[in-house]
């Protein structure tokens, strides 16, 4: 009896700490429970309506929401990891640095299921303006990445305390091997938010596109847009 009341208040604490995070009911306990293991978790959610990140953490992350809305995505993904305070005391300094660095994500891995090979997630990330001003940094970089071509970005990185946010966002037409256009400016926008909650540190990465979803299309954005956000995502989530 003693044993299995003890067993009971260890899953009773676990499960208060889980649901505890800042989390919506979009998030099976299951997943919460991969996050909470220091996990990545990846899944492709869609529409907006289906973001487990709850409003009212602070500014940056309401900003966060404000973007998402904005873009109105048709396809969205989101990236989850839960990583220790303690150890990683200087984590957003460490993040802003990595964020910054432009061009050393040329050469970041990534795998094209449809050819079944890899590649470099970017060939060329050149900043071509970059300006501070107190808590934030604005960023114009051209990132090539096939089969797309040059893709001109608006960079802009925003401090606030213990929070971070970045956002990238196409301000060009982008065309598939320039045999038809695909996604038109400020509608492909990559999102990464850095907030401290009690003993953790949550980074949180969504991206989307808004895009039709239409036969042929739908398949084409999924495989060559959207793995490529999470390919860049877990990829900064795991330089720490």
């Amino acid at each position: 009896m003693k044993k299995l009341n003890l067993l009971l208040l260890f899953t009773i604490f676990i499960s208060t700490h889980l649901f505890s995070l800042p989390f919506n009911s979009k998030l099976t306990e299951e997943e919460l429970t991969k996050i909470n293991n220091g996990e990545v978790l990846i899944k492709n959610i869609n529409y907006k309506k289906n973001m487990s990140l709850i409003t009212g953490i602070n500014p940056l992350g309401d900003e966060l929401h404000k973007k998402i809305d904005d873009l109105k995505p048709k396809y969205l993904s989101e990236i989850i990891q839960l990583k220790p305070y303690k150890g990683n005391e200087d984590l957003p300094q460490k993040l802003e640095t990595v964020l910054k660095a432009i061009p050393d994500y040329v050469g970041i891995p990534y795998y094209s299921v449809r050819a079944e090979a890899w590649y470099d997630l970017y060939s060329s990330a050149v900043i071509t303006n970059e300006e501070t001003n107190g808590n934030i940094t604005k960023i114009n970089a051209d990132i090539e990445m096939e089969p797309f071509g040059i893709i001109k970005e608006d960079i802009e990185i925003k401090k606030d305390n213990d929070s971070i946010l970045y956002s990238a966002i196409n301000k060009n037409l982008l065309s598939y091997y320039d045999k038809f256009n695909c996604v038109w400016p400020e509608k492909l926008m990559i999102c990464i938010y850095l907030h401290r909650d009690g003993d953790n540190w949550i980074l949180y990465g969504v991206g989307g596109v808004n895009a039709p979803r239409i036969p042929f299309f739908t398949e084409r954005i999924e495989t060559s847009f959207i793995n490529r956000i999470k390919t860049f995502c877990d990829y900064i989530f795991k330089q720490f």
